[in-house]
């Protein structure tokens, strides 16, 4: 037996107990006559003592000689430590050891295994497993498990059964590029990895199964930003004979279940909020309702003077921000300079200082006088004290570029806290959305997205003005989770595939297993599927993913660990009929 206890677990209740502890040397501290190691697991660290008075001279050597990260057992008598330690569990006791036996030594690591290590990132993905052994990673991963666990608890306690689907599956148009798989057997054809699970849950519902759920790995094969990964996680989940309200019930009940069994949160029915609204009052549809800052649309007010930005403008629209009359001139430059960045593209800013007085103190001051800019500041909210922030251009974009100023500004200021959560549900989404370079229409979310009832007609007159029958549930503004009741009838199913572009030929071509299986009796259904990944970030008060899987890609999708991907053999090429074309 290599240990009977943990580096965690020791207290002053087991003083005099004889222990055997196994563990990575953390740290050593030589006094000469006395040394002290720091022993540690995935529990916690146990001081280890070794004096000249209690322990033979071959085992004190033996013990300067250890190196960190080397792998040991010890045997020995808790003893109460003279010098206590309040900041670990086990300060009060350490563990005067007579056996020492070196299980395995360790190379110098390339980092300091501390939570502030002095590693890069680069450098610690390259080594992952020793970073997996620092407290910020090993706790992410242990509270990742931890939700995992609550999620399937939940679930199934309410009747859901987890049910395993192919990974290796037909490629069929989802949105972004599949990850395809040679096929050894079949020459010339290829599997795909799955984007998502989304047919196979539909037929899933078709066969019975009223109630399901998996926790998944997806692929997508597109080029990366900053936070995400091309294998993820997701909580898939599908019901049949639902409406929409049943699924928002059954999966607010999820959230509310986390929140509460994680943070001790209880939470009170999510906000609703249609998709429209949501472009409308926050630029985007995912908003972070956790502070103010809504957007004043200010069209009405501000066009029509003298003032050719505003009255060529599509749209004119403001936020107030907090405080801000108190930024300087050079403040209020840098932060023009902000929004006319290529990554947000604004060509400039207006500003309206809300003065204590009750006065404006305006950059367009001499196209507009006091009554107008009071006129501003009640569209925006603006109050005393507060700087506005007016943007002007054709509405999705200024939207945009608005929103992206009011995460800024709220992140600036302090009100993103990450021990608040502020969940809502986006709903009425746009069924198809137009393609400005072909003129095409194409699925908001995917092409078996039913239409909201009595809009199916509209279809052939007005395309663009019909409303998805979907939902997404936005947290901390982040979108956690996105689904829609289903189509599930093949002459619908016929009908939206025809205005997506598709042939009859190509529909039975790509989609022939689900039309054919719809002739058998499918029944109304619909589901949801959350990202785990990004669920757990928020819920661990941050937003980065990469920080809570074991072993992610880098932002080029490179495993620079395993070195990943990499070139195959020329015989492997053969088996698989495949010849390179650089």
């Amino acid at each position: 037996m290599f240990r009977n206890t943990t580096c965690g677990a020791l207290r002053s209740s087991d003083i005099n107990t004889v222990v055997t502890l196994s563990g990575w040397v953390h740290k050593v501290r030589d006094k000469g006559f006395v040394v002290w190691v720091d022993l540690r697991d995935r529990y916690g660290i146990t001081q280890l003592v070794f004096d000249e008075d209690r322990s033979s001279k071959e085992l004190l050597e033996k013990a300067k000689e250890l190196g960190r990260e080397t792998v040991i057992m010890v045997k020995g008598t808790v003893i109460e430590r003279a010098s206590k330690n309040p900041n670990i569990s086990t300060g009060d006791i350490e563990v005067l050891v007579n056996e020492l036996q070196i299980l395995n030594p360790s190379e110098l690591p390339p980092f300091t295994i501390e939570d502030d290590t002095d590693g890069g990132e680069d450098i610690r993905m390259k080594y992952r497993y020793l970073d997996i052994r620092r407290n910020p990673v090993k706790n992410n991963l242990i509270f990742r498990h931890k939700v995992t666990m609550e999620v399937r608890k939940y679930l199934s306690d309410h009747g859901f059964i987890e049910v395993e689907t192919p990974y290796l599956i037909k490629s069929t148009p989802e949105g972004a590029r599949d990850f395809l798989v040679p096929s050894r057997m079949n020459e010339g054809q290829f599997y795909a990895l799955p984007q998502s699970p989304q047919t196979f849950k539909q037929l899933l519902m078709v066969g019975g199964m009223d109630k399901y759920f998996q926790i998944v790995k997806c692929f997508r094969d597109e080029d990366l930003r900053a936070d995400r990964q091309p294998e993820f996680t997701q909580i898939d989940c599908e019901m049949a004979f639902v409406e929409q309200e049943d699924i928002l019930n059954a999966f607010e009940g999820l959230t509310k279940h986390l929140l509460k069994e994680i943070h001790g949160i209880d939470s009170d029915d999510f906000p609703r909020m249609t998709f429209d609204e949501a472009m409308q009052k926050y630029g985007n549809d995912k908003p972070d309702i956790r502070f103010g800052m809504e957007f004043g649309e200010l069209n009405s007010v501000a066009q029509h003077k003298d003032f050719n930005v505003f009255n060529s403008a599509e749209l004119v629209v403001g936020i107030a921000v907090p405080g801000g009359a108190s930024y300087t001139r050079k403040e209020i430059d840098k932060l023009i300079d902000w929004v006319k960045r290529p990554q947000v593209g604004a060509k400039g800013m207006v500003y309206v200082k809300c003065n204590e007085d009750g006065t404006f103190k305006s950059s367009v001051d001499k196209f507009y006088d006091q009554e107008d800019l009071a006129e501003w500041a009640k569209v925006t909210g603006a109050e005393a004290g507060d700087l506005i922030c007016v943007l002007s251009g054709d509405t999705n974009t200024t939207r945009a570029q608005l929103s992206a100023l009011r995460m800024e500004m709220a992140k600036r200021l302090g009100l993103r806290k990450s021990d608040e959560f502020a969940p809502l549900w986006v709903i009425d989404f746009p069924l198809l959305e137009l393609d400005e370079e072909t003129g095409n229409y194409h699925a908001m979310h995917h092409p078996f997205t039913s239409p909201k009832p009595g809009q199916l007609e509209l279809l052939d007159t007005d395309p663009g003005a019909v409303r998805a029958n979907a939902y997404d549930l936005v947290l901390n503004g982040n979108e956690i989770g996105g689904g829609s009741i289903r189509i599930h009838d093949k002459e619908i199913q016929a009908t939206m595939f025809k205005h997506l572009g598709f042939t009859p030929e190509e529909a039975k071509a790509q989609f022939g297993f689900l039309m054919d299986a719809f002739q058998y009796g499918a029944p109304p259904h619909g589901g949801i599927a959350f990202g785990l990944d990004r669920l757990v970030a928020i819920l661990g008060g941050q937003e980065t993913i990469r920080d809570f899987i074991a072993f992610p890609k880098n932002n080029s999708g490179r495993d620079v660990m395993i070195d990943a991907p990499a070139n195959i053999d020329e015989e492997q090429l053969k088996e698989l009929h495949l010849k390179l074309d650089m």
